[in-house]
């Protein structure tokens, strides 16, 4: 008999989770202007930090992989012959501190040239190649140390090494990150309170049958099931249909941007959410509403239950 009445709590417990996220589901569908007005705004408020968490992420793929940005560019001087570069390439591979070295002949770099600069009609009438073979090292440890190694070789000619650019630039990344974060912790509690407030209405809507529930003995958990569901709903809506915008906002910008990308020799391609991310970013946003539903339920039910007893 005690187990037959604990699988009928269990029972009645289970059933008005679901009744209370049907009836939620229904009072949203009910009234679809106010609805959609209160999605909408949660669903920009989310949009924001998101959108741009992805164009910094899309960034940090754009300016290269880490270990290309490192890599130092030595030109050896015109004398030095094919045998003795290559020989030179498998001295530096040897090294600790380096990666890897790659060794561009004279003739793929003419080639490369010819190919990306739009220059091949006055490279064609140059005589031999005047381009000298051309050393790509990737350091391990101190990059700036290894270019000063690399500069006192007698076969080098110049060594690149402009790191500065990637400094300042992970810089701004740095502080685009920081940026994206504080704005999505406003924008979010923006969106707290947006679901706070719908969810506040609803309460002075139904606040007789609130009453009625709270003279017959309902807990307070009871009470706020239905208005904690109808917060997630906000929320999980107003999340899909951010992903949504993101995703129509990534579709108008792939295929100019590729273009663009092409044109300097890249095969960069914008990177949306994964499946995963999508449904976190979602799973998040119904936790936004389920939090702001909870704290505006609370405060109300405390303050109303004391006048009642």
């Amino acid at each position: 008999m005690p187990a037959g009445r604990g699988q009928s709590r269990l029972g009645a417990w289970f059933d008005h989770h679901v009744y209370s996220l049907v009836a939620s589901v229904g009072r949203m569908l009910g009234k679809p202007w106010a609805t959609l007005l209160t999605v909408g705004v949660m669903a920009v408020a989310l949009a924001l930090p998101l959108g741009l968490w992805a164009a910094l992420h899309n960034v940090q793929r754009f300016t290269g992989d880490v270990q290309q940005a490192r890599q130092l560019s030595v030109f050896l001087k015109p004398e030095v012959a094919g045998a003795r570069a290559t020989e030179l390439a498998a001295q530096l591979r040897a090294r600790g501190d380096v990666v890897a070295v790659e060794h561009r002949t004279p003739e793929q770099g003419l080639a490369e040239l010819r190919e990306r600069s739009g220059l091949a009609d006055v490279l064609a009438g140059v005589d031999g190649n005047p381009l000298p073979h051309l050393l790509l090292v990737t350091p391990k440890g101190d990059e700036a140390l290894l270019a000063d190694t690399l500069q006192a070789l007698p076969e080098a000619d110049v060594v690149q090494h402009d790191a500065s650019w990637r400094q300042r630039l992970d810089g701004w990344l740095r502080f685009g990150g920081r940026f994206a974060l504080v704005l999505a912790a406003l924008l979010g509690l923006g969106a707290l309170l947006v679901v706070g407030n719908t969810v506040r209405l609803d309460i002075q809507a139904r606040r007789e049958e609130i009453g009625v529930l709270q003279l017959l003995g309902a807990t307070d958990g009871f009470i706020r099931r239905p208005f904690l569901y109808l917060g997630a709903c906000y929320g999980i809506a107003a999340g899909a249909i951010a992903l949504a915008m993101l995703t129509a906002a990534d579709i108008a910008l792939r295929a100019p941007l590729a273009e663009l990308a092409t044109s300097y020799g890249s095969r960069f391609a914008l990177q949306g959410f994964t499946v995963v991310q999508a449904a976190g970013i979602v799973v998040g946003a119904g936790v936004l509403g389920w939090l702001g539903a909870g704290l505006v339920t609370g405060h109300y039910l405390r303050q109303t239950r004391p006048t009642d007893t």
